[in-house]
């Protein structure tokens, strides 16, 4: 098994959330009610599983792998990766901001929230279809094959060392959650 295969694996997962959150964002601009914590449990399912997890596997492991074997972070796809994974932790931190604001009682949040909802799930499609179709291969070509298990091994390492066990079920559970919450289970 290739390394960005476990990656791929864990973009369909991200995509349920990209899913149940514009299904969200449909319904508040509809004027219908969506339970604000609704948004928080989505912000705590992207900060723990696919910034603090999926993220990081390519932060960590993957990306200066890619590196060491002539991919250039600067001016290339890695870099590329890199700011929308920056720009992704703005759109989270305001959609959660929007969401307790709106909790809190101030309705005018609601667009805001939403911008950011519909932000960042565009954000994410996008970079999924790049990472997909185009950093993955390019990582798949430039890492020898004798050091994909060196790859495999820093992913074991990010999820039972760094974020800690249980934490694919944790995530799944709250993805199950979540799509069941707006009807596409």
């Amino acid at each position: 098994m290739e390394a960005t295969d476990i990656l791929m694996s864990e973009h369909r997962v991200i995509e349920r959330i990209l899913a149940v959150l514009n299904k969200a964002a449909d319904r508040l601009e509809r004027g219908e009610s969506v339970r604000m914590g609704f948004f928080v449990e989505t912000t705590d399912f992207i900060g723990g599983f696919a910034d603090g997890c999926h993220h990081r596997k390519e932060e960590g492991v993957l990306f200066p792998t890619m590196e060491d074997f002539g991919v250039p972070v600067e001016g290339g796809p890695i870099g590329a990766m890199l700011d929308e994974h920056e720009q992704s932790r703005i759109f989270t931190k305001g959609m959660r901001e929007a969401a307790l604001q709106v909790e809190a009682g101030d309705s005018n949040a609601i667009p805001t929230l939403i911008q950011n909802a519909r932000g960042y799930a565009a954000l994410l499609q996008q970079h999924i279809l790049k990472e997909d179709t185009i950093l993955f291969p390019l990582a798949d070509k430039f890492i020898p094959a004798d050091d994909q298990d060196e790859v495999l091994d820093g992913f074991e390492h990010v999820e039972h060392e760094e974020t800690g066990e249980g934490i694919h079920e944790k995530y799944l559970a709250l993805a199950d959650k979540l799509e069941k919450e707006m009807g596409l289970d």
